[in-house]
């Protein structure tokens, strides 16, 4: 999408992605008392001024007193929610997981209208940017999946948090009867979103996103195919 940051709310980084669609984050990390309200609001804040500068710079290039000065906490503020700086990148791991899937549900692919709607949104944003800043999650994979095995296992969470919100919709979808007969909607699932994924990074590296709607275009339409039992021109409907 224009891949700036789903922090610009017109701009969405990988899907319908709105911050305040989001439940608050928890504080419930082992060993830890619960937030006042106040401290969710200061911890949150410095989540998401993490979130946009390593999204805008990459997790090595950011530094925690770039996310201090974003997020305007004072040192002690900062290093009292986070002491350190892998803390801090698993928080943002974990926010844009729950971004992500919790407003990929919003999305709808559970209809034939709605599926489109979602297609017409990514290619749009990714073209109005050249496919600048790829993935949020995606491009925190490429950064941190081989160094730090932590932080591997939460955006494996997170990247299964978006396939079941996926496959929720392409259930719905299957029930209806809007998919081939024989389709496995939560294949179908895990193949859209490894097009999408592979699709924004041809777009984020070649600044053309032809290829990323390419990818989608025919998944779409090898999943829209017509079903054996039916004649072709027989009106069967398309998602």
């Amino acid at each position: 999408m224009s891949f700036t940051t789903h922090f610009d709310h017109s701009r969405l980084g990988c899907q319908t992605q709105k911050p305040d669609t989001v439940g608050g984050m928890g504080s419930e990390e082992q060993g830890r008392p619960r937030l006042t309200a106040k401290g969710e609001r200061t911890r949150a804040r410095i989540v998401e001024a993490a979130a946009r500068l390593i999204y805008e710079r990459g997790v090595a290039a950011t530094t925690l007193d770039d996310v201090k000065a974003a997020a305007g906490v004072s040192g002690s503020q900062m290093y009292h929610y986070f002491p350190d700086k892998d803390e801090l990148v698993q928080a943002v791991i974990s926010y844009q997981a729950d971004v992500i899937a919790g407003n990929q549900r919003q999305a709808d692919l559970g209809s034939a209208e709605g599926l489109q709607a979602w297609r017409d949104m990514v290619i749009a944003q990714a073209r109005s940017g050249e496919g600048k800043g790829g993935c949020p999650l995606g491009s925190l994979a490429g950064q941190l999946a081989e160094t730090d095995p932590h932080a591997r296992t939460l955006l494996a969470d997170g990247f299964g948090q978006w396939q079941a919100a996926i496959g929720d919709d392409l259930r719905r979808l299957h029930r209806a009867g809007r998919l081939p007969d024989g389709t496995d909607p939560d294949a179908l699932a895990i193949t859209l979103l490894a097009t999408l994924q592979g699709g924004l990074l041809l777009a984020q590296v070649q600044r053309d996103t032809r290829l990323l709607e390419t990818a989608v275009d025919t998944l779409l339409q090898l999943a829209r195919s017509s079903r054996p039992d039916v004649p072709a021109g027989s009106g069967v409907p398309a998602p």
